[in-house]
Order: C-alpha cells, then structure tokens, then sequence
C-alpha cells in the first residue's frame, strides 16, 4: 500500500478496512485478519495496525471476540457512511464549492454531470 503524508498511517490503515467492508469483502459479523496478517500484509509495524483496529473499534465499525480476533459489527456499513457523510460534508464539500465559484461553474452543469452517471 502506498501511504500519503496528509494522513497518519493507522488512519489510511483504517480508511482501507473500511473501504473493503463497505466493498463486501467483509461481511457483518466476519472475521477479518488479525492485526499481525494485516501489518505483514501491508508491511507496516504491528503497533501501526494495532492503533487502526483501535480506531475502528471505537468508531464501532469492528469488535473483539477475545482470543478470537476482529469482526464486523453488524451496524458497520452504517457508522463507516456516516462518518465519510461528515467528512465529505466538512471537508471535501466546501472545497468544491470554492472551486466551483473559481472557474465559474454552476450548480446545474454539476447536476448535468451527476445525472451522466447515474
């Protein structure tokens, strides 16, 4: 994986996860790699891959099963759309506007590309 400076490792880390899970690679309630099979998957030190699970856990997009390892919450797709949706709407959204105000696009050529798409 190639990592990009904006962003800490365990957050591109985390990012990834939940990606695959809202791709179907992950069902609710499956099991995915253990911290140790994603750290040497990814070739990043196991503390790195540690601190993403930690993450997800607390987003409640995964759970520990002790002795076990890592599943899907069953409300993962849920948590992991909501938080992009925020993100989106804080971060990515306002910058598309400015950039549209910029170059003068309207808002009825970006509905016209969205409807392309559909």
């Amino acid at each position: 994986m190639n990592f990009k400076d904006a962003n800490p490792i365990y957050l591109q880390i985390a990012e990834r996860i939940s990606e695959e899970i809202l791709a179907g690679k992950f069902s609710s309630n499956e099991r995915i790699p253990s911290v140790r099979e994603y750290s040497a998957l990814l070739e990043v030190n196991i503390n790195t891959a540690v601190k993403a699970y930690d993450y997800l856990s607390n987003q409640g997009v995964i759970y520990n099963k002790r002795g076990m390892g890592y599943f899907v919450s069953p409300d993962a797709i849920e948590h992991i759309r909501e938080s992009n949706r925020k993100q989106f709407m804080d971060e990515t959204l306002p910058e598309v506007f400015r950039q549209m105000k910029l170059l003068g696009i309207e808002f009825n050529q970006i509905q016209t590309e969205w409807n392309k798409l559909r």
